[in-house]
């Protein structure tokens, strides 16, 4: 995407981290800048933005919201998983003095958000952290809440992610992440088996090929049956804990609007089943079959079982397929899922192998 002409708004996102330094500076200590810090609200002048216009039309604020951050992340930190771009302001947002895991980030303008979504799903320590595209008006309502809380006597202490669920409000559908990727309704339904739930209240989530994430909605009979289930927190369904949120109805619908939602098995197969392949996604595009070998050093792998995929010009996509002897290996390999080779934490999917002679054959 391109704008042309002048950015109509540039001062706008740059004047704003100065300004939330006035409000903090009215008294609020909830705001104060760490001994040593110069990060946040002291900053150089940005260079000035790039002469862009919308077609005649205000350009959108320039404002993402971040979600999953570690409960010990600091400003400097999503400063650095955001670099290259200019971090104008960043705001942690609190709860009742303890922070949520979610964060805004003020950039210098609005081509920059596109590039900032690109981030989504990449890593902070050991979490990976989803990028949203927000409003200026989402970004206000922050600030605002964080001057009302800090004014109403709320004093920071130790960030519990445990205490900030419990403050979280419920609705009544909660959000899953961690399933292993061979997980069905049933064993959703079996984990939270002290609630009555139906098929038809579990969501779990697809790529856009068809492929379960590893993540699901679930909606309970009321907002007091989700927040008993919070209780299920970080325990286990197989080898792998689960986390869970608070979630709402309008992010079930997005998942639902956007088709990422498997409701029913596609082709007469269910894609949650495990077979002796695996799909591997984000691998360093300088990885060879060495390394996904190395990768997979627990397993017995010969270098006819790894398939990297190509584009038509020769370059690699970052994806692999590989073959495991039996389906228990298969199922077992799920268990490095996240897990790093190089600087990349790489995603681990079932496949079969149909979709890899297709992949194969189309030069991928």
């Amino acid at each position: 995407m391109y704008y042309r002409g002048n950015y109509m708004d540039s001062g706008d996102a740059r004047e704003m981290g100065f300004k939330r330094q006035r409000i903090m500076d009215q008294g609020s200590s909830y705001y104060t800048t760490p001994p040593g810090s110069s990060y946040m609200y002291n900053p150089p002048p940005p260079p000035p933005p790039p002469s862009y216009s919308y077609h005649g039309q205000p350009p959108p604020f320039p404002v993402v919201r971040l979600r999953g951050l570690p409960f010990d992340c600091s400003e400097t930190e999503i400063a650095d998983f955001l670099h290259g771009l200019d971090v104008v302001d960043v705001l942690l947002v609190h709860k009742g003095g303890r922070f949520t895991g979610e964060a805004y980030c003020v950039l210098g303008y609005p081509l920059q958000v596109d590039f900032a979504l690109q981030r989504n799903r990449q890593n902070i320590g050991r979490r990976y952290v989803e990028v949203f595209r927000s409003k200026k008006e989402e970004y206000y309502k922050a600030i605002a809440n964080e001057v009302y809380d800090s004014r109403g006597g709320s004093v920071p202490r130790a960030r519990s992610s445990d205490e900030s669920k419990d403050l979280a409000e419920h609705t009544g559908v909660l959000w899953l992440r961690g399933l292993p990727f061979s997980a069905s309704k049933e064993d959703i339904i079996d984990f939270f088996k002290d609630f009555e739930l139906p098929e038809e209240s579990i969501h779990i989530t697809a790529t856009f090929e068809g492929r379960p994430t590893g993540e699901a909605f679930v909606e309970f009979a009321s907002a007091d049956d989700s927040r008993a289930a919070m209780a299920k927190d970080r325990m286990t369904i197989g080898n792998r804990y689960i986390e869970l949120f608070a979630s709402s109805s309008e992010e079930l619908e997005e998942a639902v609007s956007r088709g990422r939602v498997l409701e029913k098995p596609v082709d007469g197969r269910d894609p949650t089943e495990v077979t002796s392949i695996l799909r591997m996604r984000g691998l360093p595009f300088s990885a060879g079959k060495d390394d996904i070998m190395d990768f997979f050093k627990d397993f017995a792998l010969t270098e006819d079982a790894i398939h990297v995929t190509f584009l038509s010009d020769g370059r690699p996509t970052g994806e692999a397929f590989v073959e495991f002897a039996s389906t228990d290996d298969a199922k077992a390999a799920l268990a490095k899922d996240r897990m790093t080779l190089g600087s990349r934490y790489v995603e681990l999917f079932p496949s079969s192998i149909e979709d890899m002679n297709h992949a194969v054959s189309r030069g991928r």
